[in-house]
């Protein structure tokens, strides 16, 4: 049988166990694989690019596991009524590609997302930091806010939007966290100046320019989350080439992210590096730091392999038969039979 795991199962777990407890252990999860970075075998992901949006394919795998995640990307679906973002993906078996779990991602995409960009700024932020940021204020800017206010101690958020009903909706969603400091500004340079930390995280499928260097001041940390597919981009170059680059995939990201405005030589850092031991994060506290993020398999895999032992140990979940399940595995046609889909040859006469 398969795990399938819904919507609704996925807000029946976060409620279990708390959504602090679920983000620290989807964080660690995420964390302990890119520290077993060489175990796994990796690959960009395919992508399928239209006017209006992208379809992507993300596998991945180890020696005993295979995950992917399908995933869209459609600025112009909140005009329908649809969310930007919608994906599913399933782990399996390497053994016997024997599929094992079969999940909802699209909510799952948000939490991994704001795990990831908590994984990273432990290495990469100054230790200090209380004040950020968010610029883009769509469906993950909530869970953004809430992963740095829960894990890494911000108490203070800067929101800039250019949709003010995006704003309202993001204050009113955070209003029961009482520690928790929310202004609302006119513009980005006036939500970025003085923070500790830079989230961007807009949506339109542009080469647009939301940050530049007259904004960066010593110090601040940026978690590049928006540009995230070619001709997408929140950063100027100037601003990339004034810091130390942090990526998850290099491969993947010199293709999607921020950097692809720079020469293909300009150096930048895989993540695993730091979390390993093998590369220093910050030299200092002086130092402007960009994580270039762009979501990578990886994450999606340790997401679904998380899901998949919480689900099982809650016993929240359905199994399913995805696949057949034959006495003789050689008789497909066999299934047919144990149906009653045959015909009655009488009346066919």
């Amino acid at each position: 049988m398969t795990r399938l795991i819904d919507i609704n199962m996925i807000s029946a777990m976060v409620e279990k166990i708390g959504l602090d407890i679920f983000l620290q252990q989807m964080t660690e999860n995420i964390s302990r694989n890119y520290r077993q970075w060489m175990k796994f075998e990796k690959s960009a992901r395919l992508a399928s690019h239209s006017k209006v949006g992208v379809i992507e394919l993300m596998p991945i795998s180890d020696d005993q596991l295979y995950g992917f995640k399908y995933v869209n990307g459609h600025p112009a679906n909140t005009a329908k009524g649809l969310s930007t973002v919608m994906a599913f993906g399933a782990l399996a078996e390497v053994e016997t590609g024997y599929p094992l779990l079969l999940s909802e991602l699209t909510l799952t995409t948000a939490f991994r997302t704001a795990a990831t960009s908590i994984m990273a700024a432990r290495v990469l932020a100054r230790k200090n930091s209380r004040v950020m940021a968010i610029i883009g204020n769509g469906a993950q800017s909530e869970f953004q806010a809430t992963a740095f206010h829960l894990l890494l101690g911000i108490n203070e958020i800067h929101i800039f939007d250019i949709d003010k009903t995006a704003m309202d909706k993001f204050q009113q969603n955070l209003s029961s966290y009482k520690t928790l400091k929310v202004i609302q500004f006119s513009n980005t340079a006036e939500a970025v100046k003085g923070v500790d930390i830079i989230t961007t995280i807009t949506a339109d499928k542009t080469l647009a320019t939301i940050l530049t260097t007259d904004m960066i001041e010593p110090g601040m940390y940026i978690n590049g989350l928006g540009g995230d597919c070619p001709g997408k981009t929140e950063i100027h170059a100037n601003v990339l080439k004034q810091a130390k680059i942090f990526v998850e995939y290099e491969v993947q990201t010199r293709i999607e992210g921020d950097i692809q405005q720079l020469d293909k030589k300009h150096p930048v850092i895989e993540l695993w590096q730091v979390l390993s031991g093998q590369q220093p994060g910050r030299d200092n506290d002086s130092q402007v730091i960009i994580f270039d993020s762009v979501g990578f398999a990886l994450e999606d895999f340790s997401a679904l392999q998380y899901l998949y032992e919480l689900s099982n140990k809650l016993g929240i979940g359905k199994n399913i038969e995805l696949i057949p399940q034959m006495d003789n595995p050689k008789d497909l046609y066999g299934l047919l039979t144990k149906t009653e889909l045959t015909t009655d040859s009488s009346k066919a006469a």
